[in-house]
């Protein structure tokens, strides 16, 4: 299955991907990383990969509807099966939703539908729960809105902070991302509409997060 991934920082699950996919757990072709910041880390990874990479920054006072329709357009053009999001802190807007609906993933450093949006960890212990975790959702066009697929819990401890809380639960998320998406790829689970394959391989049944 041919993904493009999405990123903005060091490409940390840019990075457990490509893991899987030499271990051989993963079955996906990643076609392209592209990036809405030049000096992302993610893209001299890709680079030495031989990944082709794409840059469509958008800096303050750029017109949003634009940077949105010149997104779609780069990533239309590496004609993926799948699109991932792994660390991409954009909203994406209409065209690409548009353009690739129910293909896009994202995964998020919360157990959704608790803590959305950009700081998932520190609302997490603010909220003093004892349970944190990841979530892999299909994006819409709402704040981690989108219907799961898969989750991964992570307790919170005493001293944690935000940073440590994140740091264990980035180590789920290394697992819990290659996995979701070898799924796609191999048919275990169908996007449209959300279904996992039973065990025996002759039926479906309601997917909300498969033990994976």
């Amino acid at each position: 299955m041919n993904a493009v991934v999405l990123v903005s920082g060091r490409g940390s699950n840019l990075r457990a991907i490509c893991a899987a996919i030499d271990a051989g757990t993963c079955d996906a072709n990643l076609v392209g990383v592209v990036s809405d910041r030049k000096g992302a880390a993610a893209l001299q990874f890709a680079e030495d990969r031989g990944i082709p990479t794409r840059v469509v920054p958008l800096r303050k006072g750029d017109d949003r509807e634009l940077w949105n329709t010149r997104l779609a357009a780069e990533v239309a053009q590496l004609e993926p099966e799948l699109i991932v999001l792994a660390g991409f802190m954009r909203l994406l807007g209409p065209p690409l939703l548009e353009r690739f609906p129910g293909r896009i993933i994202n995964v998020h450093p919360a157990l959704l539908p608790s803590f959305p949006g950009h700081s998932g960890p520190r609302d997490a212990l603010d909220g003093g729960v004892k349970i944190s975790g990841c979530t892999v959702h299909v994006v819409d066009s709402g704040v981690d809105t989108g219907p799961i697929i898969a989750q991964a819990a992570v307790p919170v401890l005493a001293d944690d902070d935000a940073d440590s809380l994140h740091a264990r639960i980035q180590i789920q998320e290394h697992r819990l991302l290659p996995c979701v998406i070898h799924q796609i790829a191999t048919g275990a689970i169908a996007l449209d509409p959300l279904r996992v394959r039973a065990p025996d391989g002759d039926a479906t049944r309601s997917l909300t997060a498969p033990d994976v």
